[in-house]
């Protein structure tokens, strides 16, 4: 089988380049060229920028694939884009889209894709323009163009990942727990999410590839695992053999004090978030999540040691602040009664 991943270094997209080559396929991935990830030697590169589209169509006009996974596509203007380059050079298209696609609060628990509806608000803008690709791809599906597959992770963690925490903050996570620092979380820390690691979902793309079943589809594809985020920081304590100090902050507080960086939370993440992934092991029975989040966040430290992930001073300093001016509020609206 001839696949052709569009981006193929990134957290999720390394993963699905390693799950294709175990299973014996003829890879080929195109992106910028400016991270190695220790496969290069074993797939075929096409080093471009996708925003180029006139080189874009230069460098694909001669070849053909079986499959084109794409993981770069962001909104509606990308996906018809990719629709209209290989509708006669691949015969399915896989789009990556998010289950930060969805309207809240949702109308199922645990939360069922034909229960519930796309974002039709700019409240979350990566989730507006993926039910806005969402939406365009159901044209090309109701017109009978292409096989497509649409697949909608969770939060998903790995290789290459930089969006570990409610600030992002990755290895600062290890770093402040072992100082003794606290940690922020919002709200109360008990809503309910999906935590998936990378090699779980780079399964679900490869069973997908040329399977007719999936075709003109979409699905939830992420961990079953119920938890909460404060499970998050909590199994980091347990691995590292350390208690965990966190900072409850409401979610429209920080999202007042740093949209760009507490957003999806004020958003998105202050709900229940569990979703079935029943729809698709219907139609995939040889799949299933298997990494749990003690063993993916163990994973998680080893990759971090190894690649010597940088610390993020600028953040660090940040959360520092954030949880000694609201512990100085607590204090004062105490003294306040």
């Amino acid at each position: 089988m001839k696949i052709l991943v569009l981006g193929g270094t990134g957290n999720i997209s390394r993963a699905i380049v390693r799950e294709g080559l175990r299973a014996g396929y003829d890879i080929t991935i195109f992106n910028r060229g400016t991270r190695k990830v220790g496969f290069e030697d074993k797939v075929r590169t096409i080093v471009g920028d996708i925003k180029d589209e006139e080189g874009f169509r230069e460098k694909m006009k001669d070849l053909s694939f079986d499959v084109v996974i794409d993981m770069i596509c962001f909104d509606e203007k990308d996906a018809a884009f990719i629709v209209d380059v290989f509708r006669d050079k691949a015969r399915q298209l896989i789009f990556t889209s998010s289950v930060a696609c969805y309207a809240h609060p949702f109308r199922s628990m645990p939360v069922r894709e034909e229960c519930e509806s796309l974002l039709e608000k700019n409240t979350y803008p990566y989730g507006y323009n993926k039910a806005n690709m969402e939406r365009y791809l159901y044209t090309v599906m109701e017109k009978g163009i292409i096989p497509i597959t649409i697949i909608r992770p969770s939060l998903t963690f790995g290789e290459g990942c930089s969006n570990i925490g409610v600030m992002r903050q990755n290895r600062n996570i290890v770093d402040r727990i072992e100082k003794g620092k606290p940690l922020i979380l919002p709200g109360d820390g008990t809503a309910v999410w999906s935590f998936t690691f990378t090699p779980d979902l780079a399964r679900a793309y490869i069973l997908s590839c040329l399977n007719e079943k999936t075709y003109n589809k979409y699905y939830h594809v992420c961990s079953s695992e119920l938890l909460l985020w404060k499970d998050l920081y909590l199994t980091f304590g347990r691995i590292l053999g350390k208690d965990v100090k966190l900072c409850y902050i409401p979610s429209e507080i920080l999202n007042a004090a740093d949209p760009a960086l507490f957003g999806h939370f004020y958003s998105e993440k202050q709900y229940a978030n569990y979703y079935t992934t029943e729809k698709f092991r219907k139609d995939v029975p040889e799949w299933k999540a298997e990494i749990s989040l003690e063993e993916g966040l163990r994973n998680q430290i080893r990759w971090w040691k190894e690649s010597d992930f940088p610390l993020d001073s600028e953040k660090d300093a940040m959360e520092d602040r954030y949880c000694a001016v609201y512990e100085q509020f607590l204090e004062a609206f105490k003294a306040a009664k």
